[in-house]
């Protein structure tokens, strides 16, 4: 035995030590076949193909909730991914879960986000929906991104559990128990996927098929909701003395002190058990504090005319591109610096409508505008 067959089998010894319901990389699936493998468990190789993606670089500049502006103190995605990270590894570490795993679907939970956040989300549904190309949400292009777009449309050929993860992580729907469907497999995994185009109560049905999954989908609450609110009180959109005192007699009221409660409280609550919990008092707060950002920040951070703004260079952008493809013409962007690189197997699978929309779900909120002056000048 080499020295690297011996690296690798203690790289795989040390998940003998997690919990029972952990996930390990035994357990790992894949759509495709890995060509080799090396010293990296599953997992971890899932992590190191979504660093190099190019769907991870482009978080750089994907606004989180504060779009169209300047101020360099407003998080954006990559800072919120890695928060989530964070996060997600130290309560998987205290509870003796798989941290690549956990790694993975936290670092490429948000891919699918499109130019100016959620705003930008229902705006690119109402188009995809008048196409009838379905309904759209980040999470599902998440996964679309990995299965069909990366690699110049082969895919990255991540883990099912990754993906299953990504599918499932949305933060948005707070609860006050996660509990994982254990007994899904591919099978199952890919009708929920194919099914949240068809069906927009699909998403709020999905349940993570490991307990990683769930770690990761509560992450991504206690990842964002406080640190939007510091984002908003330092760009003077609210006051921290607006702050519920339901929220703050419980939580704190800033983030760090909301981060540390909240994960502490899902470690006392989750140890040893197969499903992760909240305490009622906790999850009380922390659903008076996601309605009080809601209504003092979400539903206020772009205004009616900026709204519609986006709304417009959304449904410009999209008919130029169409236009171009349908006409053969291909003198867009679309053409030279996406299509032309793309496998012939998407280009020849794919639609024209369908890889509009994957274009610009890709797009960081800099280059939509750079691509919408330069198309309308």
């Amino acid at each position: 035995m080499t020295k690297i067959d011996v690296v690798k089998k203690n790289m795989i010894n040390r998940e003998e030590f997690l919990a029972q319901y952990a996930c390990k990389s035994v357990e790992a699936i894949r759509e495709k076949k890995s060509k080799k493998s090396d010293i990296r468990p599953e997992f971890a190789r899932d992590v190191d193909r979504i660093i190099h993606s190019f769907a991870y670089t482009r978080y750089m500049d994907k606004t989180q909730v504060f779009s169209l502006l300047s101020d360099d103190r407003i998080s954006r995605r990559m800072i919120h991914v890695q928060l989530v990270s964070k996060i997600a590894r130290t309560i998987g570490r205290a509870l003796n879960l798989n941290e690549d795993l956990i790694e993975a679907a936290s670092l490429g939970h948000d891919v699918g986000h499109v130019p100016f956040g959620h705003q930008g989300e229902k705006i690119l549904e109402q188009i995809s929906l008048s196409e009838k190309e379905g309904y759209f949400s980040h999470n599902v292009q998440g996964v679309r991104v990995f299965r069909n777009l990366e690699k110049d449309g082969r895919g990255s050929n991540l883990t099912l559990q990754t993906l299953d993860a990504i599918l499932c992580h949305n933060g948005e729907l707070v609860k006050d128990r996660y509990e994982p469907d254990y007994k899904k497999d591919l099978n199952q995994f890919i009708k929920e996927y194919e099914n949240c185009y068809l069906d927009k109560e699909q998403i709020k049905k999905l349940r993570p098929m490991t307990l990683e999954g769930c770690v990761v989908r509560i992450a991504d609450v206690i990842g964002y909701i406080g640190r939007d609110i510091e984002d908003a009180i330092s760009i003077g959109v609210i006051q921290r003395e607006q702050l519920p005192k339901s929220v703050i007699d419980i939580l704190g009221n800033k983030n760090g002190s909301i981060i540390s409660e909240l994960i502490l409280d899902v470690i006392e609550n989750s140890y040893g058990k197969t499903y992760l919990c909240l305490s009622a008092k906790v999850y009380n707060a922390l659903n008076d504090l996601q309605e009080f950002n809601y209504k003092n920040i979400y539903n206020i951070a772009l205004n009616s005319k900026q709204v519609k703004e986006i709304e417009y260079m959304y449904k410009i952008l999209y008919q130029i591109y169409l236009a171009d493809l349908e006409s053969g013409e291909n003198k867009t962007d679309i053409y030279t610096t996406y299509l032309l690189n793309m496998d012939k197997k998407y280009i020849k699978q794919t639609n024209n409508k369908r890889k509009v929309l994957d274009y610009i779900a890709g797009m960081t909120d800099n280059y939509f505008l750079e691509q919408y002056k330069k198309l309308t000048k």
